[in-house]
């Protein structure tokens, strides 16, 4: 794992939290994007080397409205820059981690991603994130 790469924040009202976070790191996102398969809509915000996620549900099922249910608004996940997400993959399943999914997918940003399951993270939920060619 090379950095922090970004840290997710689930949110109620994406338009709102994009002000909020625009005045709070006085800077505008660079980026908004809908992943139709997530059913969410990410906003991007560069801080240093790191950037910030906001997150928004796009309909009533999605993975992102139900954590909001259930938990509120808040931080979701942290996300790890990875050189190579198949070797990783393939290490922390020898560690004894358990991943969401087995393989990668496409995500938001033009990464490949992967979660590891907050059961085997200490409760939180752990992204990996590799450029996508």
């Amino acid at each position: 794992m090379r950095k922090i790469e970004h840290l997710g924040i689930a949110v109620k009202d994406l338009e709102a939290a994009t002000q909020t976070y625009k005045a709070l790191l006085g800077k505008s996102a660079y980026q908004t994007e809908r992943v139709e398969s997530e059913g969410v809509e990410t906003v991007f915000f560069k801080t240093g080397e790191s950037k910030i996620e906001l997150l928004g549900a796009t309909r009533e099922d999605s993975p992102i409205a139900k954590y909001i249910k259930k938990r509120g608004e808040g931080i979701h996940h942290i996300a790890f820059d990875v050189e190579d997400i198949d070797a990783e993959i393939k290490r922390l399943k020898g560690e004894g981690f358990r991943l969401i999914s087995d393989e990668p997918k496409l995500g938001a940003d033009n990464k490949r991603i992967a979660f590891l399951h907050p059961k085997s993270s200490h409760g939180v939920l752990v992204e990996l994130c590799q450029e996508a060619s």
